[in-house]
């Protein structure tokens, strides 16, 4: 009972999800499995298990309306659905939509129905059927005077398949790239598309009467099928093209075994255009005259002239006629040729050449490609001789480096290609072919034609440079002319057309552009700060096919304006405040002001300069160094509070500047100005005393050392050591009463040392004197002042330096000039390191050029001898040597000095 009441629980479960859907591919073999109704059934119920399904059968419902359906699918006891035969989509289904059939399955529990299930089987369409034309060709007619957008319709191909990819069909036209049509497609009401075949440029029967285009219709299955139409075009003609003849002048002889009833000559004519239009008739033209007609007759259809009866044959004589062709179109069109005919007396005629050439032709005039291979063949010769014996053995010559003359047997020559044809050394090649015969005299007959040579696109651009320079200026307006690439491609047509365009490999676009003649402009103002300079490369293409390039380089350097004004990087703030306290010991150097500006060059180039607040010119600013120092000494009135306008200003053509303010606040006392000036003050008496001894122990000292020295080098005489002596007795100096003179030779300065303004310092330490190092003032940027402040003594000087007696004349002495250098400068410092004030600095003394002499001499009234100082004139400079003896002799003076 329990199990009965499971059973029927599992079905009303069944019956809840009874329809079912399962895929089967078309072309399958009969008896394929479809699905498993039971297995789905019990793979759909989650409730219950099928431990009673062998209770449970199935069978297959017949639709009366419907017979077929037992054909397609079988289904067993056990729920298994199988195919009964192989599926085809396209017979049981319609176009464009879903394929399924209904099979409708009892399920019976023994003998009782419980459920009807409704299986979909869906029939899935496979791609088995390509698109198919109705016709596999069709031909359309297009008239020569057509034009553009004509259409002509063709049909459209069609899919059996009835999925929706497989039966979807696209269309396309498969033509030479010259052939000026094109394909358009459209859907129609039904869902096809409809076929247009557009022409889309001009048609000229002559050049090319018939087209042959391909109409490929593809579905979009897996894998793709496809169908070709092949459309034959063919152009109607209309009367565009005179008559032409085959020569323009034809020349013939004739004797007196003439024949009457045979035509001297045959005129020939070619007429490109079709039907009435090429039907041609021949006539006298109006300027033959009559005396000449009545000796020929023309017949009008085919061209030939005869003699007439009462033609002279006895006399020797060249007639002249006219004669015109004339078409049948509708209006006719109509050309000349000239007839010259020559009454000969003997039977000796001159050959008659023929040429018949292979490609197309107009009259004596030939067309061929520069790239025709070298050995084609391009005109067929024929020679004839009518008279017999050696008068109608023929020899033929043609003269030219590019064509040759090749026989084929008795009176049978072809004209070949020698060597490459080049169109743009030689466009016209002018042909002269002469035959001669061997009869006595001997008759020759020439027959000139004329080669034209197409242009093949074989020449890629040249430019006229690699590099093409430029120099423009930034600010200008957009489309500022920048220069001219210029290059040249000797092709005609398209193959000659050149066009432009610019590369770059930078991530930002180009502030150019490019015309189509080469001319290079700005498209946006430039601004050299944020680029001085560009580089790219220009492309030039011509329009041949295939299109040819060529590349160069191209650099773009702006040119700076003064467009940016300078500003102040210190002071950064505008008043700047500063308080000064003076010390006459310490430098007299107040502060540096520094600017930049962001152009180049002179618009960079500054220059400092107070504007106003120095009424007392007790401040004075360095042009180009921006260093404010004090003018003068400093009194304690001084104090007070000073706002200076400075101003910073470039050199450009236009000048830009900027102001800053500084106020300085200068603190000045008697305590601070007074110590010096104590320190300094000594009895007259005393320095007379001191200064008297020091001259004396000087003296005696630098004596001795000079003649140890000058005995040491007489001795150890070296000419490689460029010691040299003046003995000339005018030129020896006495330093306080004794004579000496020493010289030695200075080392090379460096050369970044360099300036319009070098100071050199001596300063002494500890009583000692020390050469300083030279202090360099460039105009742009500045050295602080503990760069003067160096202890430089070891470095080496250019020329020698005398130190002269008071009473001897400052003209005659010679002085060391170390080149390039033009200022000098003393300074003094104490042994208690208290620094120098404005009166311990000596002026600045301009020098002479490189390599000069100058006099220094040492006074005793500039000599001040204290406990603490020691003042030396500017005019008063130690000798220096690189020699030991005279370095001992420099120490000697500083001992005496001590003292």
């Amino acid at each position: 009972m329990m199990l009965s009441a499971c059973l029927i629980l599992m079905l009303l479960e069944i019956t809840q999800c009874a329809n079912l859907v399962y895929q089967v591919r078309e072309g399958q073999k009969p008896f394929t499995l479809v699905g498993d109704i039971a297995a789905d059934i019990q793979f759909m119920n989650t409730v219950q298990t099928w431990n009673s399904k062998n209770l449970i059968t199935f069978k297959q419902l017949q639709d009366s309306e419907n017979l077929d359906h037992k054909k397609l699918f079988n289904v067993s006891k056990s729920g298994k659905i199988y195919t009964t035969e192989t599926l085809d989509a396209e017979t049981l289904c319609k176009y464009n939509t879903e394929c399924f059939q209904i099979v409708e399955v009892a399920v019976r529990k023994k003998q009782s129905f419980i459920k009807i299930l409704e299986v979909k089987i869906i029939i899935i369409d496979i791609n088995d059927n390509s698109p198919e034309f109705p016709f596999r060709k069709v031909r359309l007619e297009f008239y020569e005077t057509d034009g553009k957008n004509t259409t002509k319709s063709i049909p459209n191909a069609f899919d059996r398949d009835v999925g929706l990819l497989n039966s979807k069909i696209v269309y396309h036209l498969k033509k030479h790239i010259d052939e000026p049509f094109s394909l358009s497609t459209s859907k129609r009401v039904v869902g096809n598309s409809k076929l247009v075949i557009i022409l889309q440029g001009k048609l000229d029967r002559e050049m090319k009467d018939s087209y042959s285009l391909q109409i490929i219709a593809k579905d979009s299955g897996t894998p793709s099928k496809q169908d070709i139409l092949d459309v034959e075009i063919t152009v109607t003609d209309e009367n565009d093209n005179a008559p032409v003849f085959s020569q323009n002048i034809y020349n013939v002889s004739v004797n007196k075994a003439h024949q009457i009833g045979k035509p001297a000559v045959i005129l020939s004519t070619k007429d490109l255009d079709l039907g009435k239009n090429a039907e041609v008739t021949y006539h006298f033209d109006s300027k033959t005259s009559v005396a000449v007609k009545n000796f020929f007759k023309l017949n009008s259809e085919t061209g030939e002239i005869f003699l007439s009866k009462n033609f002279p044959l006895d006399k020797r004589q060249t007639y002249k006629l006219f004669i015109d062709a004339t078409d049948s179109g509708n209006p006719p069109l109509s050309s000349t040729a000239i007839v010259l005919i020559n009454v000969l007396n003997q039977q000796n005629n001159a050959p008659v050449i023929d040429v018949n050439f292979v490609s197309d032709s107009k009259g004596a005039m030939l067309t061929i490609s520069e790239g025709v291979e070298v050995g084609s063949f391009i005109a067929y010769i024929k020679v004839t001789d009518k008279d017999a014996g050696r008068n109608g053995e023929v020899t033929c010559n043609l003269r030219h480096d590019k064509l040759q003359l090749k026989s084929l047997g008795r009176g049978k020559f072809k004209v070949v290609v020698k060597s490459p044809v080049d169109r743009e050394t030689e466009k016209r090649i002018d042909i002269n072919i002469s035959c001669r015969d061997n009869g006595s005299p001997s008759l020759m007959t020439e027959r000139k034609f004329t080669i034209e040579v197409n242009d093949v696109n074989d020449v890629k651009p040249q430019f006229t440079k690699t590099i093409f320079r430029f120099l423009t200026y930034e600010n200008e307006e957009p489309n500022f002319p920048v220069g001219f690439i210029n290059a040249t491609d000797p092709d005609l047509g398209p193959g000659g057309q050149l066009s432009y365009s610019l590369l770059t490999k930078m991530k930002d676009a180009l502030p150019f552009e490019i015309s189509n003649y080469g001319f290079i402009s700005t498209t946006k103002s430039l601004d050299r700060e944020k680029q001085d300079l560009y580089k790219f490369k220009v492309l030039v293409r011509d329009n041949g096919t295939p299109s040819l390039n060529n590349t160069a380089n191209v650099v773009v350097e702006v040119m700076d304006e003064n467009d940016n004004a300078p500003y102040f990087t210190f002071p950064s703030v505008n008043p700047f405040k500063l308080n000064v306290h003076y010390n006459p010991e310490s430098p007299s150097d107040i502060t540096i002001l520094k600017a930049m500006d962001k152009d180049i060059r002179e618009n960079a180039f500054l220059r400092y300069e107070i504007l106003g607040g120095n009424e007392n010119r007790l401040f004075t600013l360095t042009p180009y160094t921006g260093v404010l120092f004090f003018s003068r000494s400093i009194k304690p009135k001084d104090s007070n509070l000073y706002r200076l306008l400075v101003a910073v200003k470039d050199s450009g053509a236009v000048v830009l500047s900027a102001t800053t303010t500084l106020s300085l606040r200068l603190t000045a006392t008697n305590k601070t100005i007074g110590k010096t000036s104590n320190t300094n003050t000594i009895s007259d008496s005393e320095i007379s005393i001191k200064l008297g001894v020091i001259i004396v122990v000087a003296a005696v000292t630098i004596s001795l050392t000079i003649i140890v020295s000058i005995a040491m080098c007489m001795v150890q005489n070296n000419p490689q050591r460029n010691i040299y002596y003046n003995r000339s007795a005018s030129a020896n100096n006495t330093i306080w009463g004794h004579t000496t003179k020493t010289e030695c030779f200075c080392d090379q300065i460096p050369s970044h040392y360099d300036s319009p303004s070098t100071k050199t310092t001596i300063v002494p330490r500890n009583d000692s004197y020390h050469l300083m190092k030279f202090r360099r003032e460039p105009c742009s940027r500045y050295l602080t002042n503990s760069f003067h402040r160096k202890d430089l003594s070891g470095f080496p000087c250019q020329a020698t330096t005398e130190v002269c007696p008071q009473n001897d004349r400052g003209s005659d002495k010679e002085a060391a000039i170390c080149a390039p250098y033009s200022e000098l400068s003393l300074m003094y410092h104490t042994d208690e390191e208290q620094g120098f004030g404005t009166g311990d600095i000596a002026h600045y003394e301009e020098l002479p050029g490189s390599y000069s002499h100058q006099t220094f001499q040492v006074t005793p009234q500039s000599l001040t001898i204290s406990q603490q100082t020691l003042p030396i004139s500017h005019q008063s400079i130690p000798k220096t040597k690189n020699c030991n003896s005279n370095e001992d002799n420099f120490r000697n003076v500083e001992r005496t000095a001590q003292r």
